[in-house]
């Protein structure tokens, strides 16, 4: 006999039912989609595979042979940024008609007509109703050899530290200046954000930069403007550290598009008289990737995060070292945190595994959100990121007006994370013609080079010291980069070489890894 509490007998070989479900079904609840607690994903290849595939996909490229490049768009405030890169989106049939004649309608009822092109990447409201770029706007495009993945970065002194979350996820950059009689002065004379954004970029390790000269038009084609612009930003470039060979200049006007796709039509009849060069997207579609480093332990920060499908948390960032699929447990640090990849997104599809150089976003599940915040780093949980909170760096200092001595506050950017630090000591200097060091500096002054300790300063008055994920650049070029401001000025870049590290229960969560501390 079988009484109403006789348990159901499954079948041989059936699946096990689910206890959460057999839980709320004896209670006599209805169970909600988002109650049950779905089951994670398995990986599907072998490291050894993996990083087989990897090797191959980056050697032929995706995408019929396609490869991929992280372009950062920079330049001062106006110059026309957002405005170009939206002119192109649809020069190149990204934006559809109806969302054009949309945003050109919405700006004109805003009295702002002439930013119908950059609403494609300000997409705020407040961005549109202050009309500048606040923060990062994610995008892509193809050209006939690349996969460009644009990050319009804000030209706005005030988001200094947006622009720098991603330039530090850029390969390339592409410097957008404003022809305009007065406006190239404003931007490249001291105190303007062109000088600073390609200092920015250079010390983040960006090595190749196309300059689009904009607004042309609004001087007539004037070919002397064209050439003094030139003439006076190539000095400037190889003084930063660029190189002859990485640099290129297009003329343009973004917002009738001439010369970024091509310049025929009666817009670009002037241009066609003297000019005979490539367009702006020929040199984009040259921009050549850097060596990509998947044999390095997995490193990703987070530079933006918000909810996903689910259970799952979306977690945006480029991927710096390494490779990583669907189904793999990574650890979060700062903290003693673990989540699992549900899936991974590039460029708006789902994909198996990503791999060092892409921006993507992981979708984290079997981790609490609270944990997951921009700065953090995802890494190999057999491979931890150290935590410091004092480091020596060797920096170069910029052109500053008032000297780094001992005991300078500064502010701290490494990825999309800025920490409050100050300069403990200063160690020495290097003469940078001569080679000659000199030990114990009483102060910087712009031009060295020198070997400082910083330390970090505590957080908001707990007495606790923060604390940040880093490695020596000897270790990981992608994690050992340093940006140092001051008073809202960028006043040192450098790369760090020796940590001292929190005791090892507090940075790897009671387990020691005895790599991260040689």
């Amino acid at each position: 006999m079988s009484g109403a509490s006789t348990p159901v007998r499954r079948p041989l070989g059936a699946e096990k039912p689910d206890q959460q479900l057999l839980d709320f079904v004896g209670l006599n609840l209805q169970v909600e989609e988002s109650q049950i607690v779905e089951e994670p994903p398995r990986v599907s290849l072998a490291r050894e595979k993996l990083l087989e595939e990897v090797t191959r996909a980056l050697q032929i490229g995706v995408d019929n042979g396609k490869k991929g490049v992280n372009l950062v768009v920079i330049g001062h405030v106006d110059a026309g940024k957002s405005t170009l890169m939206g002119r192109m989106l649809y020069e190149l049939g990204k934006v559809e008609e109806k969302e054009r004649l949309a945003n050109e309608r919405a700006s004109g009822k805003m009295g702002k007509s002439s930013f119908s092109w950059a609403w494609q990447m300000d997409g705020t409201a407040e961005e549109r109703q202050r009309g500048v770029t606040m923060d990062i706007a994610l995008n892509s495009f193809s050209t006939p050899h690349r996969l460009v993945t644009i990050l319009d970065a804000p030209g706005h002194r005030d988001f200094i530290p947006n622009m720098i979350s991603g330039a530090s996820q850029a390969d390339c950059a592409l410097l957008v200046v404003d022809a305009s009689t007065g406006e190239f002065e404003a931007g490249f004379d001291r105190g303007g954000q062109t000088r600073e954004h390609l200092v920015l970029v250079r010390s983040l390790g960006v090595s190749q930069v196309v300059v689009a000269v904009n607004k042309l038009d609004v001087v007539g084609w004037d070919r002397s403007r064209y050439k003094e612009i030139v003439d006076a930003l190539k000095p400037f470039l190889l003084q930063t550290g660029f190189q002859n060979s990485k640099i290129k200049f297009a003329p343009v006007a973004a917002m009738v598009g001439v010369n970024l796709i091509d310049r025929d039509g009666p817009d670009g009849a002037e241009l066609r008289k003297w000019y005979q060069g490539p367009t702006l997207i020929a040199l984009l579609d040259r921009l050549e990737p850097p060596a990509r480093d998947i044999t390095s332990p997995f490193r990703f920060p987070i530079s933006n995060v918000f909810k996903g499908s689910g259970s799952a948390t979306g977690v945006t960032g480029r991927v710096c070292s390494g490779a990583v699929q669907t189904g793999e447990k990574l650890r979060i640090v700062p903290g003693d945190e673990y989540g699992i990849i549900k899936m991974i997104s590039y460029d708006g599809d789902n994909i198996p595994w990503a791999a060092a150089g892409q921006t993507v976003t992981l979708y984290m599940t079997a981790v609490d959100p609270i944990h997951l915040n921009v700065g953090s780093i995802l890494c190999s949980p057999t491979s931890v990121v150290p935590l410091a909170t004092v480091f020596t760096a060797t920096i170069i200092v910029f052109d500053i007006t008032m000297p780094i001595t001992a005991g300078t506050s500064v502010e701290l950017f490494h990825h999309s994370q800025d920490t409050p630090a100050y300069v403990s000591k200063l160690l020495s200097t290097v003469d940078r013609s001569t080679g000659k060091v000199k030990k114990s500096p009483r102060v910087l002054t712009k031009g060295l080079s020198a070997d400082v300790q910083i330390t970090l300063r505590s957080a908001g008055g707990t007495g606790k010291a923060y604390s940040v994920p880093l490695e020596t650049f000897k270790t990981n070029k992608e994690m050992g980069r340093v940006l140092i401001r001051r008073g809202g000025e960028t006043i040192a870049a450098g790369r760090w070489h020796f940590l001292v590290l929190l005791p090892w229960p507090l940075s790897h969560g009671g387990k020691r890894d005895d790599a991260c501390l040689t």
